[in-house]
């Protein structure tokens, strides 16, 4: 403790300082302020070194090279002088070559040519032993028509049968439940989709009549039918074709039948009938004959029409296949008239036969006209062959053995010039391809036993990758086809061009 004799003046006033100080600090409780110091260090001096090889000695130099050739075989720089030129202007020719300009490379695997998408069938028409006679696709390519009836030997006229469509389309597809059924009196020989109505189907009958569907009318399809008119056939009608008419836009039913008649139908709208337009006689004494063919016409009986095909590439030209063998080409505008009498036809009867081609040893059972020239068709029937002709000659360019029983109908890939398809009776369906250096088939579509028998068949135009086939047990199967039979090659039309300018034999 300190007292006041102790102290100075001077000494009293710093401890009043300190004591005021010390006062303040307190009321603003703060700490007080921590004493700092900033400092640095830097390299005082630096030093920056180097080293570089020394140049190598020539001698050294001349001896590496000297090893460095011993090492290229002998001759080597010779020869590449001596051929530099001749592969530099191989390398230009390559360069300016069109050669494969439109080759696509396919790296699908091709291992499977076909492949089964659906089995369609009718059970009721099973449980009759009924046949499918006919199929065909809708304009759409979505709905595939199918035709029952029979093509063995039997009463035919007093059995019924019926037309079933299914749309490939739904997602409620049932292939034992066609989504539309057509009960006809009769059997159904001969069918045909419209090609530009989807709803408009056009048939023939065993009783000689025509008719059209119009599958949207659920509660009575018939939109027009011949009947047993004057004018209409006495006989099977074994095919029918839509041609378009005159008037744009606007077609007809082309029919024919076994008793050599050829009829052109309009439909009237406006009264629901058929009108007859035109009509053709086959008789075998106004066959056209050629000094390369022998032909003798017995009688002045009618040529049996079993088969018709129109070229889609002359609206006046149509081929007909006969019962006896007989191919002839035809013409609508032919004015002769027929060696028969009219027999009550509201229209004067013509002979339209203007070309025979080489007859065939059976009945003739399908023609078709290729899509991709116009001058040539193939044609088949009873003698197992498929005949590819062209139309300025008689003698078929080729012949293919496509089957050991009857070819039932044959038909052009819509896609590959060079590919068209049979139908056999032993129940396979060949495709060829004439692009292939062997004449046998490129794929065979096998279902069922031999003894169901493929009648028929259709390429789908607005889907070519489907095939459809029908058997007689009553089933239509929907084939998908590979790239390689529906894709063209770049070569294919000039390939089938130079078979159409082949001379046959």
């Amino acid at each position: 403790m300190f007292t006041d004799e102790a102290l100075d003046p001077v000494s009293i006033r710093s401890l009043w300082r300190i004591s005021q100080q010390s006062v303040q600090e307190s009321r603003g409780c703060q700490t007080r302020a921590v004493p700092s110091a900033e400092a640095e260090i830097q390299t005082l001096s630096v030093t920056i070194s180097c080293t570089q090889t020394e140049p190598e000695d020539q001698a050294n130099q001349q001896l590496f090279q000297q090893s460095h050739e011993e090492l290229e075989p002998p001759g080597l720089k010779d020869f590449l002088l001596q051929v530099e030129d001749t592969v530099i202007r191989e390398l230009v020719r390559n360069a300016r070559s069109h050669a494969f300009d439109e080759f696509q490379v396919n790296w699908e695997d091709q291992s499977q040519l076909v492949s089964c998408l659906h089995g369609l069938q009718h059970p009721s028409a099973q449980e009759r032993g009924l046949h499918v006679t006919s199929v065909s696709w809708s304009c759409t390519g979505s709905v595939i028509a199918c035709a029952y009836g029979r093509i063995d030997d039997g009463d035919w006229s007093t059995e019924r049968s019926c037309i079933c469509t299914w749309n490939l389309d739904r997602r409620s597809l049932n292939p034992k439940q066609a989504d539309l059924v057509i009960d006809v009196p009769t059997t159904v020989t001969a069918l045909c989709c419209h090609p530009n109505q989807p709803a408009l189907i056009a048939g023939g009958l065993y009783s000689g009549e025509v008719v059209v569907w119009d599958t949207s009318r659920t509660q009575d399809p018939v939109l027009v039918q011949t009947g047993m008119s004057a004018d209409s056939h006495r006989e099977p009608v074994y095919q029918v074709e839509w041609v378009p008419l005159h008037k744009k836009g606007e077609f007809g039913v082309l029919s024919a039948c076994s008793g050599g008649r050829v009829l052109l139908w309009t439909v009237d709208s406006d009264l629901s009938r058929f009108v007859l337009n035109a009509a053709y006689a086959l008789v075998r004494q106004q066959v056209p004959h050629s000094s390369n063919i022998s032909f003798k016409a017995r009688g002045s009986s009618t040529v049996g029409v079993t088969s018709l095909a129109l070229s889609p590439w002359d609206p006046d030209t149509f081929l007909v296949g006969s019962e006896s063998g007989l191919l002839l080409r035809c013409s609508f505008s032919s004015l002769k008239p027929a060696a028969l009498p009219s027999e009550g036809y509201n229209v004067t009867l013509r002979a339209p036969a203007v070309f025979l081609f080489r007859p065939c040893s059976g009945p003739v059972h399908s023609i078709h006209c290729s899509p991709f020239h116009r001058n040539l068709f193939v044609s088949a029937g009873t003698d197992g062959l498929a005949h590819l002709h062209s139309l300025l000659q008689a003698n078929p360019l080729l012949s293919l053995r496509v089957s050991d029983s009857y070819v039932f109908q044959v038909q052009w890939s819509p896609t590959r010039p060079l590919v068209f398809a049979a139908a056999t009776g032993q129940g396979q369906v060949q495709i060829f391809d004439l692009g292939r250096r062997s004449l046998r088939p490129a794929a065979t579509i096998e279902q069922g036993g031999a003894d169901q028998a493929a009648t028929c068949l259709a390429f789908n135009r607005q889907n070519p990758h489907l095939l459809a086939v029908g058997k007689t047990n009553g089933t239509v199967s929907i084939w998908q086809l590979s790239h390689d039979l529906t894709e063209q090659s770049p070569r294919e039309s000039s390939h089938l061009e130079q078979i159409a300018n082949e001379v046959a034999e």
